[in-house]
């Protein structure tokens, strides 16, 4: 068996020597730019997590630096997103307290499982698997993971302190109920906040928006205490590199977090495979799907031991790094060096931080998820996905977000078997033939319908115009050998004109070529 290259086991070694001073100078200053963004959305995603601020950052520097490095796009960049950190929050925070040591240890754990979930695809060559995961089901469950973010903020804009729950609908009621407790000075702040975000993304768009409004909530924060001196800060942390975390080996554990590890990898593979197949779509790169969600793997197992929450493709950080004019994966690892020099020495910052302000960020940051033109599309060409992106969102609300994820999986696939059970046949008539032209696969969801439709027949000669038979499988094959033999019975016959080398090859393999009771024409 031959042994794998070096470029196999290390990937970066196929562009890393190819780089030049122009092409570094250029990607170090685009990564200060993805880092400039990458710092209020991280500490932003955390909070979402229920992790303290500093683990945004950890999730921004290790696992970042091994994904550029083993993975195969040129402009992808990882980190925390708010959709798989609404999910790690509602996954963990049943089993143990938000910002409690045990539960950081059970995210990291969590996202140590959907890391190995994540390379054992890749490394099975089931890169492809991840298109399962429809589109449909992908912008629905954004929007509604836009919604429960939405809702589970409102709390921290309006100066509340109430317990989490499992549901947005049980947040919304708990939220409804405890109106009278607001504090004005928190959500004049708040929404402060949300309108001159709106206004800078309207007039300023490449400006680091989420990074100047927390600057000015701060600020105001600071100049004026009589009004805003009791608002809630951000809580502060000691600056340093991201530390070890050894990860608990407890089986009971394991198999407690194994399903929302299989989501939430899975929901991480689809979106960072999204975007990389979007971005190379404009930059006419190559992509490998393996080799990436390999590096997506890798990035998380790495990660959770040295503290970085579960990290999937970032559109924004992305978009940036291809409209910057990245030249490599370098401008991701220079933006990972960034957010480390700032974690180290930046972090007393954070402290000044109001609550509200960074909820109203929040905020803004759940708007930008929600694809309209994308929804309005999918009104448009298709209602039965468009039904799934529906039934994905409720569920969303409803349900555990992981379980809603395998509810939009599972709609997804009936309609897809629904369509597919039922192909395409259209019926001519031409003297005692009765002729059928099937477009679609025979396979064990289509075979009674296309029985139904071959009992119909009342020719002497029934024939199916099968071109465009992809695939047949057994119970194709059975069925179609069934009504031969009924039809030879009756002194009629069923024939295939123009069928495929590789259906044939599979009808006669029943009963052998010599036996088999159906005809072939060319």
């Amino acid at each position: 068996m031959a042994l794998p290259s070096r470029h196999s086991l290390f990937p970066f070694l196929s562009w890393l020597p190819r780089q030049t001073r122009s092409s570094v100078g250029r990607d170090l200053i685009v990564g200060l730019s993805g880092a400039i963004l990458a710092l209020p959305q991280s500490i932003a995603y955390a909070l979402i997590a229920g992790l303290p601020p500093e683990y945004g950052l950890y999730a921004a520097i290790i696992p970042v630096l091994i994904a550029c490095l083993w993975g195969s796009s040129w402009h992808l960049i990882c980190g925390p997103t708010a959709a798989i950190s609404i999910v790690l929050y509602a996954s963990v925070s049943p089993l143990a307290v938000p910002a409690s040591q045990d539960y950081v240890t059970l995210i990291l754990l969590l996202t140590f499982l959907a890391g190995i979930f994540q390379w054992l695809l890749g490394m099975l060559r089931f890169g492809a698997l991840v298109n399962f995961v429809s589109h449909s089901v992908v912008l629905g469950f954004t929007l509604g993971a836009a919604v429960v973010i939405a809702i589970g903020q409102l709390p921290n804009l309006m100066g509340l302190d109430l317990p989490s729950q499992a549901t947005a609908l049980d947040s919304f009621i708990t939220l409804f109920r405890h109106l009278a407790e607001i504090d004005k000075p928190s959500l004049l702040l708040g929404l402060a906040t949300v309108v001159v975000g709106m206004l800078l993304k309207l007039w300023l768009p490449r400006w680091p928006t989420l990074l100047i409004t927390l600057v000015m909530a701060s600020l105001l924060v600071w100049l004026w205490p009589s009004m805003f001196g009791h608002v809630a800060l951000v809580s502060a942390f000691v600056g340093r590199l991201p530390p070890f975390s050894p990860l608990p080996l407890d089986l009971e554990l394991i198999l407690r977090l194994l399903p929302s590890a299989v989501a939430v990898g899975m929901l991480g593979l689809v979106t960072s495979l999204s975007i990389a197949r979007s971005i190379s779509a404009r930059s006419q790169q190559l992509l490998d799907a393996n080799q990436e969600v390999r590096a997506q793997g890798l990035s998380n197992i790495i990660g959770a031991f040295f503290s970085g929450s579960l990290s999937a493709g970032s559109f924004t950080r992305s978009g940036l790094s291809y409209e910057a004019g990245a030249c490599s994966p370098m401008a991701g690892i220079f933006s990972a060096m960034w957010v480390a020099l700032f974690a180290v020495f930046g972090a007393q910052l954070i402290e000044h931080i109001p609550i509200p302000a960074m909820a109203g960020s929040i905020l803004l940051i759940a708007w930008g998820l929600v694809d309209h033109r994308g929804i309005r599309a999918l009104l448009r060409v298709s209602r039965a996905e468009f039904v799934v992106m529906t039934l994905t969102c409720t569920a969303t609300l409803l349900l555990e977000l992981q379980t809603a994820i395998y509810a939009g999986v599972l709609a997804s696939l009936f309609f897809y078997l629904k369509r597919t059970s039922q192909p395409r046949v259209q019926h001519v008539r031409d003297g005692d033939e009765d002729i059928l032209r099937v477009g679609g696969s025979i396979f064990f969801g289509a075979s009674h319908y296309l029985q139904v439709r071959l009992q119909r027949m009342h020719g002497a000669r029934v024939v199916i115009e099968a071109q465009q038979i992809n695939f047949i499988d057994y119970s194709g094959v059975e069925m179609l050998h069934q009504e031969a033999r009924r039809l030879l019975r009756q002194d009629r016959s069923l024939t295939l004109r123009r069928a495929r080398p590789q259906v044939v090859e599979e009808l006669r393999k029943l009963e052998g070529a010599e036996k088999c009771p159906i005809r072939f024409e060319d």
